[in-house]
């Protein structure tokens, strides 16, 4: 499809230095640019890459975090009960 576009100064300059820079026509350029913007533009909004990046808790395995509190709580009820002298 031919067609024709004034382009804006900066998006010219910037499609003439990659033209030289990847030794590409102007035309190639555009179309791979135009092919990444629509790539993006097509992602549904509020979608973004990110990596979870495993922390070292220092907790041995096997440990049942979610239980931790009720391991305290039974803890202090035996120490209250030693004191209590029951």
């Amino acid at each position: 499809m031919r067609i024709e576009l004034t382009l804006d100064d900066d998006v010219a300059d910037f499609v003439e230095e990659q033209s030289r820079v990847q030794n590409k026509s102007a035309e190639q350029v555009v179309n791979e640019t135009l092919r990444l913007g629509m790539t993006i533009a097509a992602r549904p909004a509020g979608t973004h890459e990110f990596r979870v990046r495993p922390n070292h808790s220092g907790l041995v395995e096997g440990v049942d975090t979610v239980r931790l509190n009720q391991v305290l709580d039974d803890i202090d009820v035996e120490e209250f009960l030693a004191k209590d002298g029951r």
